[in-house]
């Protein structure tokens, strides 16, 4: 085994079991400064492989670091990516066992579902609109296995992006006549109103997060299939949750989406039955 590969090996190894035990890691890029961009998607694509290797099926992705704060305050010019898996993605109103997460957080996005596949490179903006078949109102939820979010570009990347979950509405909205960039979002937090966002939040225009998460996937072999799920990015600063926490977003056009976080594993859930 090359150096390189052995270094993918043990900080997936790590991650994973990080994300299984519910015990965070210092962060990849403290144990060794010289990762690059790289070795963190291959460090995330490891990982991927052993979730498939236990029968988790790729649903999707979410496109991070799509607004120019968040590039700026991680000191990258481009989005992120990581990857949805079926039991990542979770229906509107669904109640979170907080034992399944580490440190989350919540973000409203503008979520899509394609229609017809879409592969790079020179996938525009325009050529995304065409593949997505619809929106539908979502709240990201997530989460770092790197201890206290001290995480930078390369740390995010070779952790899924930062992922956990995916609470996606009961509505699946027709894009066409929609003017993306202007819907809005409201969030609030036990009633309370925390965020609000536009569309336009994510860079420039959300279809054009679905277009580079086409052409980035390119590096890798891979292209962006009907069906799939794509989170294209928040439209606002991530929000903290404790149990007990009930979080909605009620975006124009699209509707209203919400999920509740759940202190017990399991008492909280058979409540809900």
């Amino acid at each position: 085994m090359t150096q390189a590969n052995d270094s993918v090996e043990r900080h997936s190894r790590a991650l994973w079991e990080a994300a299984r035990t519910g015990t965070a890691i210092g962060p990849l890029t403290t144990s060794e400064p010289g990762l690059t961009i790289t070795d963190a998607y291959s460090i995330q694509l490891a990982n991927v492989e052993r979730a498939l290797g236990q029968g988790r099926r790729i649903v999707g992705h979410k496109v991070g670091l799509t607004s120019k704060a968040m590039q700026e305050m991680l000191g990258v010019d481009e989005p992120d990516f990581g990857v949805l898996l079926d039991d990542m993605v979770v229906d509107d109103g669904a109640v979170i066992p907080l034992g399944r997460l580490m440190q989350p957080r919540v973000e409203a996005e503008i979520g899509f579902r394609l229609g017809r596949e879409l592969s790079g490179p020179g996938a525009t903006t325009a050529d995304a609109l065409g593949a997505i078949d619809s929106a539908v109102a979502s709240l990201e939820v997530i989460d770092s296995r790197i201890a206290d979010w001290k995480i930078r570009l390369v740390d995010t990347v070779a952790d899924n992006g930062s992922s956990a979950m995916a609470v996606l509405g009961s509505t699946f909205t027709p894009i066409g006549g929609l003017d993306l960039r202007l819907v809005g979002v409201i969030v609030e937090r036990n009633g309370v109103v925390v965020e609000h966002g536009v569309g336009a939040a994510a860079l420039g225009h959300p279809a054009g997060c679905v277009a580079w998460l086409a052409n980035k996937l390119v590096e890798f072999g891979q292209t962006l299939h009907a069906g799939q799920i794509v989170l294209p990015g928040a439209l606002h600063r991530a929000i903290p949750v404790a149990p007990g926490d009930i979080v909605r977003a009620e975006f124009a056009v699209l509707g209203a989406v919400s999920v509740r976080f759940a202190e017990d594993d399991v008492a909280e859930v058979e409540e809900q039955r």
